[in-house]
């Protein structure tokens, strides 16, 4: 799976994989990112990953011929490592108090909110980056059903650890912001803490499982967050 490389600016270049989003494509990328840095790793000011894309950014221009050399000489399938078993788990307080929209989601839907909440947690999703906003997850699993067109008007304020569907995707918004996907849920984790050295818990390749949680255990929890288990 060898990306297709664009340069954008002097110091801003794009790799791009023309395969389908999944766990085989994550992997390649993954490796890539590696080599990448590996390859350049003092000339790199940052890197950004997409579902399909990778962004390098230079500290300083470079010749295109330099990078394109490395990458036609790149043996891309060379020492791939499995992605991780471990799986995160978001308690998520499914209800109209917290997911504003599960209910207009539904009948639009023309399926009940206990369907929703089946389907939504009943899948693993993939963690392929971090984007948006700090501790925004990208994650790929959603079923079928669920997707759903984003708000035709984005809302101006969404709660912190909403949980919500825009297009083929769910994630959870870290902080409190502007958004336009469908709220279905709430839950009292932090994503994204500052202070620390790693400041999110979960990394790319990993997954993460949605549980179901009571406004009782919902409250509790809010008032004494913790770190998510994993299994």
């Amino acid at each position: 799976m060898k990306p297709i490389l664009t340069q954008i600016t002097r110091t801003l270049f794009e790799f791009s994989w023309e395969e389908a989003v999944s766990d085989e494509l994550l992997q390649s990328q993954i490796s890539f990112k590696s080599k990448l840095q590996k390859a350049f790793q003092s000339e790199i000011l940052e890197l950004r990953m997409g579902f399909k894309t990778l962004a390098l950014v230079l500290l300083k221009p470079i010749e295109t011929i330099k990078i394109s050399h490395w990458l036609a000489s790149l043996n891309i399938d060379e020492d791939l490592k499995p992605l991780p078993e471990r799986i995160w788990q978001i308690p998520v307080c499914y209800s109209v108090e917290t997911g504003r929209d599960l209910t207009s989601l539904a009948k639009d839907k023309n399926i009940s909110k206990e369907e929703i909440i089946f389907l939504h947690t009943k899948s693993l999703y993939r963690l392929h980056f971090y984007g948006f906003l700090p501790g925004f997850m990208y994650l790929n699993g959603l079923a079928e059903k669920l997707y759903s067109l984003r708000k035709r008007i984005p809302d101006r304020i969404v709660p912190a650890g909403s949980v919500a569907i825009g297009g083929s995707q769910t994630g959870i918004y870290p902080a409190d912001s502007p958004g336009g996907w469908h709220l279905i849920g709430q839950t009292p984790t932090l994503l994204f803490k500052p202070k620390q050295a790693i400041p999110v818990f979960a990394s790319p390749g990993e997954r993460i499982e949605f549980v179901p949680i009571s406004a009782i255990e919902f409250e509790s929890l809010k008032r004494h967050p913790t770190q998510p288990n994993f299994r």
